[in-house]
């Protein structure tokens, strides 16, 4: 018997989405018992009282700020976190004889300074968020330099295949004011800085979402992947079933067929 590859690969795809499931509940689950500061004053606080063993996960709001901000080149917007990127647009022509566009990454910079969060009641400095879930960089310029044209250049293009149209530049920014909730391990250094650092164990999120938000779209995502799962596992088995059925009717019909014919051709000898 063939194997039934569209049946396995539904219940390795059910399987799969079960363990995102779970893995979303689990995330919604912690957010639900990190600790909440009604200001960032109320932090330092906090700190103080708890345990020096177990670290201390926390979510804490406020607006983005730096005393250094960075100035972005095409739009000038002020930002913590920059990212500027250049890509080369180019026609390519293939084997079949047609022009098809691609591109190729030609530089990929990062800038951060040190910031912090700013609720007008204290700040928190915020460590690594750039590896944080959830961190969304605004685009604040996107600009297409077109390629100038010349026949040597024309010509060494044409004999390398490539038709060069131009370079895309994007910049991306995580502007100064913006909104944002973290929710890592806080920790206070011994001159009294306050910071948020990804954990040793356990979430680290920078979103523009709230924590309820957070939780309440973590929990949606869960419910969307074990009913997605429970699908793609119902459609797999039958489809296990069906084949299995088809190669139980097809051996059947086999063994009837020898069973006759077989018997016919002895008693005519």
């Amino acid at each position: 018997m063939l194997v039934p590859w569209g049946g396995v690969g539904c219940c390795l795809s059910a399987a799969a989405l079960y363990l995102l499931g779970r893995s979303s509940g689990r995330d919604a689950e912690v957010l639900r018992s990190v600790a909440r500061t009604g200001s960032l004053k109320d932090l330092a606080a906090i700190l103080d009282t708890a345990s020096k063993v177990l670290p201390l996960v926390v979510a804490v709001s406020g607006r983005v700020s730096s005393d250094t901000p960075l100035i972005c080149q095409q739009s000038g917007m002020r930002g913590v976190i920059v990212e500027e990127t250049a890509e080369q647009h180019f026609l390519k022509h293939n084997d079949a004889g047609s022009w098809i566009q691609d591109s190729a990454v030609m530089l990929s910079v990062s800038k951060e300074v040190p910031w912090y969060l700013d609720d007008g009641t204290g700040r928190v400095y915020v460590v690594g968020a750039r590896s944080a879930a959830g961190l969304i960089l605004t685009v604040a310029s996107e600009v297409f330099e077109e390629s100038g044209r010349t026949l040597v250049r024309g010509t060494l293009d044409y004999l390398q295949g490539l038709k060069m149209l131009g370079v895309k530049r994007t910049e991306r920014v995580l502007p100064t004011g913006t909104s944002l909730t973290v929710v890592g391990e806080a920790i206070k250094d011994d001159v009294g800085t306050i910071r948020i650092q990804r954990p040793h164990k356990g979430p680290f999120y920078a979103s523009p979402k709230s924590i309820d938000q957070l939780i309440l779209n973590l929990g949606k995502w869960a419910k969307l992947y074990q009913l997605a799962s429970m699908g793609f596992a119902a459609f797999g088995v039958f489809l296990l079933a069906k084949r299995a059925l088809d190669h139980f009717l097809q051996r059947k019909r086999q063994r009837e067929f020898h069973k006759k014919y077989g018997q016919t051709s002895i008693s005519s000898i």
